[in-house]
């Protein structure tokens, strides 16, 4: 998906080089497909494996990181 992605970025750049009238069009829907479809299975395949969790801060790490501090 993400090789599709860059040669409709490199069709878009050409197009708009040699002033097509659709170039604009190209470039728009290229941004959409980025946006709504490339986006989301990027998101979903980093997050699937629920690896995130150790960077969420809630009150107990914060608590654990300013005992720390204090016994510095």
């Amino acid at each position: 998906m993400f090789v599709i992605f860059v040669i409709w970025v490199a069709i878009g750049i050409y197009l708009i080089q040699i002033d097509h009238g659709k170039a604009q069009i190209v470039m728009g829907l290229c941004i959409f497909y980025f946006s709504f479809l490339l986006m989301p299975v990027f998101i979903y395949y980093r997050y699937k494996d629920g690896k995130y969790k150790k960077y969420i801060l809630n009150d107990q790490k914060l608590r654990d990181a300013f005992n720390q501090q204090e016994k510095k």
